[in-house]
């Protein structure tokens, strides 16, 4: 497996990655989309959120990753979402600059 699909959890079932994220169900926050999405890395979930937002008729997207791993899977999901809120709050719609 390359060193990219491990590092950004890309690698399918077959290649040792795990299946692929369960995002959680969608958070509005302040006019913001957030779905946590951690995925399976060395046995451990990782830290992942999708932040979107429609502007100007266009929806933005941006993938928080952070290195933080939890064993429970309701752990990575609680903190990714609570890493996305803070990232919202602090950088706003800078977020898709």
């Amino acid at each position: 497996m390359s060193f990219f699909k491990k590092l950004f959890g890309l690698g399918g079932a077959g290649e040792g990655g795990g299946p692929e994220p369960q995002a959680s169900e969608a958070e509005e926050y302040k006019g913001f989309t957030i779905r946590a999405t951690p995925f399976k890395a060395d046995g451990q979930y990782q830290t992942c959120a999708v932040i979107t937002k429609d502007v100007d008729g266009v929806t933005k997207e941006h993938r928080l990753i952070r290195a933080d791993r939890f064993a429970a899977l309701d752990a990575a999901v609680e903190i990714s979402l609570r890493k996305a809120r803070q990232m919202i709050d602090e950088q706003g719609e800078r977020l898709f600059g």
